[in-house]
């Protein structure tokens, strides 16, 4: 079958499409036994598969592998007893092989996709909106709070926005560009502020106090500036360290305005908490139906030139979401 292998772990720039690679057999190490196999349509990268490339994630996977994480397309075999069947429309998370002719689903992080829903928009979909989703779950986000966005024209952040149309009072974007600006306001941010500029200050003065909760997907040098745009009692959520750095933070700042940094994994708090993915994809997949969710798909590339798709995340020219379309 075609794929986008990962030969070694040397960055995007190795990564190669090849049409001899193995289907794969079994059931996904994360699936516990249940092989559930999908044929790809459209397939998506994010942050972490340019990670993964250099070897620097946490869920990699020894090379040669097939990237892509994201994936969107029909069932092709599913588990006994299964809530999935033949012939299905599909969206999910499958940490890497996605950007092949066929993937191993992870049962548990696939939903079922609407005829109405492209497949394009599915391959952006469960990732991020996943992502955002438990990150203002682990927040206790309430409607009216004020919320700032960093990285708000990538994958987690437009999400995040979208979710919170006509919730947060207000939703504050942070981002790089006047180009990003634009899709952070599409995707429904009701201020924007420019990293050049100082945000922080900015956001103390829009709320007149300071915000409630910070995500950060970022990282990075902005990470105390991020503290300090909180207002007493505020959650910073660390989603990921897209800047490349890792920040430390003084606890007397904590301290001192009872601030909180809170630490946004899903998978460990699926594993502690049962069922909880359950109730996430019940929640997507409702959203998904009522047409609630609008994925800002920024690149689609026909599977010919996949393999600039990883490439157009390490130089940071991501807006919103890269999808890869196997059907062109």
């Amino acid at each position: 079958m075609r794929g986008l292998v990962v030969p070694s772990l040397d960055g995007p720039g190795v990564v190669t499409l090849r049409a001899d690679v193995p289907e794969p057999l079994g059931a996904h190490p994360w699936a516990d036994g249940e092989r559930l196999l999908v044929e790809v349509r459209a397939a998506a990268v994010s942050f972490p598969d340019l990670l993964q490339t250099r070897g620097a994630y946490q869920h990699g996977a020894p090379p040669p592998y097939v990237t892509g994480g994201e994936y969107a397309g029909v069932v092709v075999a599913s588990p006994p007893g299964s809530r999935f069947a033949p012939g299905d429309r599909v969206a999910g998370f499958c940490v890497w092989g996605a950007v092949a002719d066929v993937v191993l689903a992870i049962p548990r992080y696939t939903v079922h996709l609407p005829d109405e829903v492209s497949w394009t928009d599915g391959a952006a979909l469960f990732l991020n909106y996943a992502t955002a989703w438990f990150t203002l779950q682990r927040a206790a986000f309430c409607d009216g709070e004020a919320v700032l966005v960093h990285g708000a024209a990538g994958g987690v952040g437009t999400a995040t926005l979208d979710l919170l149309r006509s919730r947060a009072s207000p939703s504050i974007a942070v981002v790089s560009s006047t180009a990003k600006a634009a899709v952070a306001r599409s995707c429904g941010a009701g201020e924007v502020l420019l990293t050049d500029d100082d945000w922080a200050a900015a956001a103390r003065a829009l709320t007149g106090r300071g915000v409630d909760v910070v995500v950060d997907p970022v990282g990075g040098d902005r990470f105390t500036d991020s503290l300090r745009s909180l207002d007493v009692g505020g959650r910073l959520m660390v989603v990921g360290f897209a800047a490349g750095s890792i920040p430390e933070v003084r606890v007397n700042r904590l301290l001192l305005r009872n601030l909180s940094v809170v630490g946004v994994a899903l998978d460990p708090w699926q594993q502690r908490h049962a069922g909880h993915a359950a109730m996430l994809v019940a929640a997507l997949e409702e959203a998904a139906a009522a047409g609630r969710l609008r994925p800002h798909v920024g690149m689609v590339l026909p599977l010919a030139r996949a393999a600039e798709a990883l490439g157009v995340l390490d130089r940071r020219e991501a807006l919103g979401k890269v999808v890869v379309d196997l059907t062109a």
